[in-house]
C-alpha cells in the first residue's frame, strides 16, 4: 500500500495558535454534545414512549418533544463553532475524509432538513392535543434520520484520523484516480464502539435534561407526575450508563489502536483523564438514586452540573486521542501560525454577545406562564 499523501503545508498558516484553536473546537464540541444528545437519544425515546406508552410514562414521551425545535436549532448553530475550528486545524485530513464518503456526507444536509421537519410536525401536533398518522410517522422518520446522522459523523471522524483505510478506501473506489464518494468506513474497527458510546452518553444527558424540564417547564404537571420523573429518570440513566460501560469497554480495550492506549497509559495526567471519563457517569447516577425520592432545585442543579462532567470529560479525552490518532502521520504542528486579529477578534465579540443572547432567550422561555397540560386524543 502508498503512503498517505500528505497536502502541501497552507503558505497562509493558521490564523491562530494550536491552543486557541484546540480550545474553542473542543468548547463548541461540550456546547454542540449538551442539546445534540437530548435529540439524539430524546427523539427515539420520546416516539418509543408517545406510541407505546400510557399514563406518566406516555406523558414523558410527549413533554421530551415540547422543547425539541429549540435544542435542535441550539445544537446545530453550537455544531458550527466546532465544525469551524475542525477545518482549520484537521483541513488535510477533514476534507479527504469528506471526499472519500462524499455522498453520505453530503445527504446529512438533506437527512437534516427532513429530520427537522418531521419534529415540528409531530411537536406540533402534540401540542394541538391531537397526533394523527402523519404526525406519528414524521416523528418516527425524525429519529431514524439523527441517529443516521450520528452514524455518518462518527464515518467521517473515525475516518479522517485513520490514513490507512483512508488510502484502502480510495484504492477501492477510485475510477481513473477519481473516487466514487459511495464509501463509509466500515473497516474501521472503532466505528460502531465510537456511534454506540456517544448513544450511551446521549441517553444519560436526556435523562438529566428531564429533571430540567420537571423543575423549570412542569408547573401545570399534577403532582403525581412530578414524583414519577425521578425515579423513571433512575432507571433510564442506569440504562445510559451500562450503554456507556459496555460500548466505551468495546471501544478501550477492543478497538482503540494498541500504539494509542500504550501512550496514554504512559503520560500520567492522559491516564488519570481516561480513567476519570471512563467513570466520571457513575456520580450523577449515585446522586439521582439517591435523590430520586426528593428532586429539589439545588439536586437539580447538582445533577446537571455533574452531567456536564461527563460531558466535559469526555470530550478532552476524545480530543487527546485524536491528536495522537492524526499524529501519527501527519503533526497537526506542522503549519506556521500566522495571527490573524481582524477576524478573531470579530469571531470573539460576536461568540460572547451570541452566547449572551441565547442565555437572555432561555430565561425568557423559562418566565414563560406554562399552559394547561395537554391530553392527547
Amino acid at each position: 500500500m502508498q503512503e498517505f499523501p500528505l497536502t502541501p503545508i497552507d503558505p497562509m498558516g493558521l490564523p491562530a495558535s494550536v491552543a486557541f484553536i484546540l480550545f474553542f473546537k473542543v468548547l463548541g464540541f461540550v456546547l454542540h454534545m449538551i442539546p445534540m444528545n437530548i435529540w439524539y437519544a430524546g427523539v427515539p425515546l420520546s416516539i418509543v414512549l408517545g406510541v407505546f406508552a400510557r399514563g406518566n410514562l406516555q406523558r414523558i414521551g410527549f413533554r421530551l418533544m415540547y422543547a425539541m425545535p429549540i435544542l435542535i436549532a441550539l445544537g446545530i448553530n453550537f455544531g458550527i463553532i466546532a465544525l469551524l475550528f475542525i477545518q482549520i486545524i484537521y483541513y488535510p485530513q477533514f476534507y479527504t475524509a469528506g471526499i472519500l464518503i462524499a455522498w453520505p456526507w453530503f445527504f446529512v444536509i438533506v437527512f437534516l432538513i427532513f429530520a427537522y421537519y418531521g419534529v415540528y410536525i409531530y411537536s406540533a401536533q402534540i401540542k394541538r392535543g391531537h397526533i394523527n398518522k402523519l404526525g406519528y410517522l414524521s416523528g418516527g422518520l425524525s429519529a431514524i434520520l439523527f441517529l443516521v446522522i450520528g452514524f455518518i459523523f462518527t464515518n467521517n471522524f473515525s475516518l479522517m484520523t485513520n490514513a490507512r483505510q483512508m488510502l484502502n478506501i480510495y484504492e477501492k473506489t477510485n475510477i481513473g484516480g477519481a473516487v466514487t464518494g459511495l464509501a463509509l468506513n466500515f473497516g474501521d474497527p472503532t466505528l460502531l464502539p465510537r456511534w454506540l458510546l456517544m448513544l450511551g452518553i446521549a441517553i444519560t444527558t436526556t435523562s438529566v435534561w428531564l429533571l430540567i424540564d420537571r423543575q423549570f417547564f412542569c408547573s401545570t404537571e399534577t403532582e403525581e407526575y412530578l414524583n414519577f420523573v425521578p425515579k423513571f429518570v433512575a432507571i433510564l440513566y442506569t440504562l445510559g450508563i451500562l450503554w456507556m460501560g459496555i460500548s466505551g469497554s468495546w471501544y478501550i480495550w477492543g478497538a482503540l489502536p494498541e500504539s494509542i492506549f500504550k501512550q496514554a497509559i504512559n503520560i500520567p495526567w492522559v491516564k488519570s483523564l481516561f480513567a476519570f471519563a471512563g467513570v466520571s457517569a457513575i456520580l450523577p447516577w449515585l446522586w439521582i438514586l439517591i435523590r430520586r425520592n426528593s428532586m429539589s432545585l439545588s439536586a437539580t442543579w447538582i445533577a446537571a452540573g455533574l452531567q456536564l462532567m461527563v460531558i466535559v470529560s469526555n470530550a478532552l479525552s476524545r480530543q487527546w486521542v485524536q491528536i495522537a490518532e492524526i499524529s501519527r502521520f501527519m503533526p497537526i504542528t506542522r503549519d506556521p501560525v500566522n495571527w490573524q486579529w481582524s477576524p478573531l477578534i470579530v469571531f470573539l465579540v460576536l461568540f460572547v454577545l451570541g452566547l449572551g443572547v441565547i442565555v437572555w432567550m432561555l430565561k425568557k422561555i423559562i418566565a414563560l406562564p406554562r399552559k394547561a397540560t395537554i391530553s392527547i386524543k
